[in-house]
Order: structure tokens, then C-alpha cells, then sequence
């Protein structure tokens, strides 16, 4: 596994984004010292943590002198830094429908639903059931619309034979539907791609019950 100068990846076993920056290192065969924020005890409100990262979340990735945030933006600079093997199509139509899927994750899913959205709700006195449903609505939208897209694509990942971008940000998805009981059955692409990714050892051994910091 090849250096990336002393970088550091902060993150959290079970956060979804932290998840796709794992995959993308293991895709790239890149390695990087791993430092883990427990989320649900709240280390990234800390003030040492808040001094790293004002904005409190992770993933954060830190190399050198230069310092990222946000899970595509460091997908990106990862694929831009180490271009074999890599992470966007060749062709620019088919480079846009990859980000086009991974953004419904990542912009219409993921922050509906994250960590410190159900905090918010937990305040404002929403019961467990009702978290669930609101996380399971959302989670079902974004895959409605990524299941109809993938319908016009070959498989067995999103755009064919290769993992991209997309794969990158549906899998962690993934683990997090089965973890708020969404049912999988309308989305066959999306399960396919799963099983597919289940195969690649980047996939598997950036899965959340394999991180040192698993509970």
C-alpha cells in the first residue's frame, strides 16, 4: 500500500462518508494514519477536535500543510493526486452521471438523515419510530431515483464493469438502509451493486464492522 505523505484521515467506523473515503484509499491502494471521533459521545464538538476541524464533522483529511473536508471533495483530490485506478469514467456523459448518482447520496440522502439531524430531532421531542420513518423516507426517495437511473445502465456496478464515484457513495448507502430496516427488495441494481462490491477487498475491508474503532 502506497504512503500519501503523511496523511491523516479523522473519521468514525460507522459514518457513511468516512465510509467512502475508506473505500476510495483502498481502490487507490493508498495508505494513511486513521484517528477516530466517536460521533455518538460527541468528540467532534470538543474543543482539541473543533481546532482541527471548526465544523465539527468528519470525514477530514489532513496532508502536510493542506487540510479537506467533505467525503466527494476528498474522493476527487484523491483521483486527481492518484489517477490509477480511476474513480470517474473516461467519457465526460458518463462522468456526470456518476456524480449525478453519487450527489443524490450525498446531498438528498445523507444529510437528512445523519448524526446530527436525528440529535435534532431527538431535541425537539420526536420519538424513536418516528426517527426511523423519517430516516427510512428519505433513504427510499434518493434510492428511487438512483434505481431508475441505474435501470439505463449496464452493470454490475453503476456504470459497468468498474467501480466509480457512484459505487463509492451507494454502498456505504447501503449499510445504512439495512440499518434503518428499509426494505431493498424494489431496488435489484442497487442490491446487485452491493454484492458486487462485496467481492473487491477495498469494498470489504472498509466496511464498518471491520474499523479498529467498531463497537
Amino acid at each position: 500500500m502506497s504512503d500519501t505523505h503523511n496523511a491523516t484521515l479523522y473519521g468514525y467506523f460507522r459514518s457513511t462518508a468516512a465510509y467512502r473515503v475508506r473505500i476510495a484509499l483502498g481502490l487507490k491502494g493508498l495508505g494513511a494514519e486513521h484517528k477516530f471521533i466517536h460521533l455518538r459521545k460527541g468528540e467532534q464538538n470538543a474543543p482539541d477536535y473543533l481546532k482541527v476541524n471548526p465544523a465539527g464533522l468528519v470525514p477530514y483529511w489532513i496532508e502536510g500543510g493542506f487540510h479537506l473536508a467533505q467525503s466527494i471533495a476528498i474522493i476527487e483530490y484523491l483521483d486527481e493526486t492518484h489517477p490509477t485506478p480511476p474513480l470517474l469514467p473516461g467519457d465526460a456523459v458518463q462522468r456526470a452521471i456518476a456524480r449525478e448518482i453519487a450527489l443524490i447520496v450525498a446531498s438528498d440522502i445523507h444529510p437528512i438523515g445523519n448524526l446530527r439531524v436525528l440529535n435534532r430531532l431527538i431535541k425537539m421531542g420526536v420519538d424513536e419510530p418516528t426517527r426511523t420513518a423519517w430516516s427510512q423516507h428519505w433513504i427510499t426517495s434518493g434510492f428511487d431515483a438512483i434505481e431508475a437511473r441505474l435501470a439505463e445502465l449496464p452493470g454490475p456496478f453503476a456504470l459497468g464493469e468498474q467501480p466509480t464515484l457512484a459505487d463509492i457513495c451507494i454502498v456505504p448507502q447501503v449499510f445504512n438502509a439495512r440499518r434503518f430496516g428499509v426494505d431493498l427488495a424494489p431496488y435489484p441494481r442497487i442490491r446487485g451493486i452491493d454484492a458486487a462490491a462485496a467481492k473487491i477487498e477495498a469494498f470489504a475491508a472498509a466496511e464498518p464492522g471491520r474499523q479498529p474503532d467498531a463497537e
